[in-house]
Formats: C-alpha cells, structure tokens, sequence
C-alpha cells in the first residue's frame, strides 16, 4: 500500500464518513508519517466540529434593506445604464442578428469570375498537343486514314524552297 493512496482517503476517514481497510490499517501501524498526518487531520476535522458562525447583528437586515433602496434611488449614470432599458436591448439583439445572418449568408453570394484570357491559336493548339501526347502517340485510327495524294504547296511556299 503507498502513502498516496492512503492520503487520498484520509479526509473521509478522518471526517468519518468512510473507515480504513485492512491493509491500510496495517500501513497506518508501520508508517509514521501517515499516522501523524492522519492525527493532525482528525484534529482539524473536531475544531470544525466545535466551531459556530457568528451571529450577524440584529439590525443587519434592516440597514441592507435602507441601503438597498439609497442605491435604487441613485440616478444611473455611464453607457451601462442603457443596455437596461428594453428597447435598446431589443434594438441590439435585432442589429446583432442581422449582422450575423449577413456574415453568414456572405459565403453563399455567387461571385463572378472575370474571363480568362485565352492564349493564342497556335500557342492553345501546342500546348494541347503536349498535354495530350501520349494519347495522339498511341491512337492507332490515325495511322489507318488515307493521306492526300495530290496536295501540292502553295505558291509562295513553292517560291521559297526554291531559293534555298
């Protein structure tokens, strides 16, 4: 049995509510430390006992309630004197809640998104082609089409793989 334990109980012991068990009670005899504590406990507990509350003074009553109304009789002064008037109170409440129920909704307004500028045709089309390389590499339907046999260049094409 640890001394820890045993002071955890020794309040209600000592009050006597609860009574120790055996193997405290055989801890108690060998430990002097728990015994000394649970003396100065017990002591503690009877001066409880033994001790009364004073008795207020008979006129007690009477100057809290003359003091009471002085008080009430004051004017009210300071900003906290209006969250006591009802109106105001409803007001704030009224004011309170729609501001929260504007925060709330202001989540839930669409937004509206600006265009996004589109890159250019032949930038737009490289970059697609990139993106999707490896579905054109393996798309067997394109080795299957016919190419054009009589495609001839343009002119101006023509003109300049002549001068190279």
């Amino acid at each position: 049995m640890k001394c820890e334990e045993i002071r955890e109980r020794m309040p209600d012991v000592a009050a006597g509510v609860s009574e120790f068990t055996a193997d405290e009670r055989n801890h108690l005899a060998g430990c002097t430390s728990c015994t000394g504590q649970l003396k100065g406990m017990r002591a503690t507990m009877s001066l409880l006992d033994e001790w009364h509350a004073p008795e207020p003074s008979p006129y007690f009553d009477v100057r809290l309630q003359a003091r009471l109304r002085e008080e009430m009789a004051k004017p009210q002064a300071g900003w906290l004197h209006w969250f006591r008037r009802p109106m105001l109170a409803a007001a704030l409440t009224v004011i309170m809640g729609v501001g929260i129920g504007l925060f709330l909704t202001h989540d839930n307004v669409p937004t509206v998104k600006p265009p996004v500028a589109e890159v250019g045709g032949a930038v737009s089309d490289l970059q697609t082609l990139e993106k999707n390389n490896d579905l054109y590499a393996d798309f067997d339907l394109l080795d299957d089409l016919d190419l054009q046999q009589n495609v001839v260049p343009s002119p101006q094409n023509a003109d300049n793989t002549a001068d190279n």
